[in-house]
């Protein structure tokens, strides 16, 4: 007689295995129906229509890019005419000149000042820090010509600051007399865009891992290196990509220029005002505005190469500096 083993089940009967019940007359596996139908053409069907429906997708946006985007700018470049002159004149060069300046001041500034303001906020407990956060997000809805207007009532030469002046001192006119210079256009983009540089930076910091950062500072670094060795280099994607938009931003501003009315201060947006509006030189101003384009395209084609290649090499930077500094506390 044989023993039954523990599970009430005898070697002679053993469990039946999953998949080999008798199966009803007429019931196939379905592996065995899969096997019989045309796998090649299904597929291919199945793939054919898959790319047809994300062609059919991709319609309406194209067309509407077509149609308010690249047709108004084919309009432009083939009404441009007399490059040649345009390039000889010294207005162009001029206003070349000082919208690359410009912008490139600009956007120094507004990345010192936005990595600033963004380190305090996001690694600085202090009341408000929130409502400060909120705040940058309403600001970027202002039109730009409200923060010149803001800063004329400031420093202009019947503003609060000279006003404050001349009745302290008893002279007759106060000292901040630069908001009509480019110090003042370079004041007012700094002041507009640099939100734009800490939205950026706000979302890269929030991604920073504590643990970096208590490695580096149980190791003895100081506060301004853990920012040089392990915040920086998490926040180079977001600096290029700030300091990008604001770059394209300056080379295009044209509220600021004009509100500021600085003397002397020609871009290349305001130069496209005047040819075609002040003078009806229509075929000047097209030409300025393709170049205008150009530079723009030329940049942000340099911005996403440099974002390519940077943004790999920051985050395993970061990465390996923190787990250097674990090795050498564990040592």
């Amino acid at each position: 007689m044989r023993r039954v083993r523990a599970g009430g089940f005898s070697p002679a009967r053993p469990f039946p295995k999953p998949g080999l019940a008798p199966r009803a007359p007429g019931c196939e596996p379905v592996g065995r129906l899969r096997r019989e139908l045309p796998s090649g053409a299904s597929s291919n069907a199945g793939r054919a229509g898959y790319a047809l429906t994300r062609s059919l997708w991709a319609v309406p946006p194209v067309a509407a890019l077509a149609l308010f985007f690249l047709y108004p700018l084919a309009l432009v470049v083939k009404q441009s005419d007399g490059y040649a002159e345009i390039f000889r004149q010294t207005a162009f060069r001029e206003a070349l000149w000082n919208t690359v300046t410009i912008a490139v001041g600009a956007t120094v500034g507004a990345l010192v000042l936005g990595f600033v303001l963004a380190l305090v906020i996001a690694f600085v407990p202090f009341p408000g820090a929130k409502a400060l956060s909120r705040f940058i997000d309403i600001f970027l809805a202002f039109p730009s010509f409200l923060i010149t207007l803001a800063l004329l009532f400031v420093y202009g030469s019947r503003g609060m600051a000279n006003g404050l002046w001349t009745d302290v001192t008893g002279s007759a006119d106060g000292p901040f007399d630069f908001l009509h210079t480019p110090w003042g256009v370079l004041l007012a983009e700094i002041t507009y865009f640099t939100p734009l540089v800490m939205r950026p930076l706000l979302a890269a910091f929030s991604q920073v891992e504590t643990a970096q950062l208590e490695a580096a500072a149980s190791l003895g670094a100081r506060a301004p290196r853990i920012v040089r060795q392990v915040i920086l280099p998490e926040a180079l994607p977001a600096l290029a990509a700030g300091g990008s938009l604001v770059l394209v931003m300056c080379l295009n501003e044209f509220g600021i220029v004009l509100f500021t009315g600085a003397k002397g201060v020609t871009t290349l947006p305001m130069l496209v005002y005047s040819k075609a509006i002040l003078d009806g030189d229509y075929a000047g101003a097209c030409v300025v505005a393709v170049v205008n384009v150009v530079l723009s395209v030329a940049l942000y084609g340099l911005y996403r190469l440099l974002v390519s290649g940077k943004s790999g090499k920051s985050g395993s930077f970061a990465k390996g500096f923190a787990k250097g500094g674990a090795r050498r506390a564990r040592a």
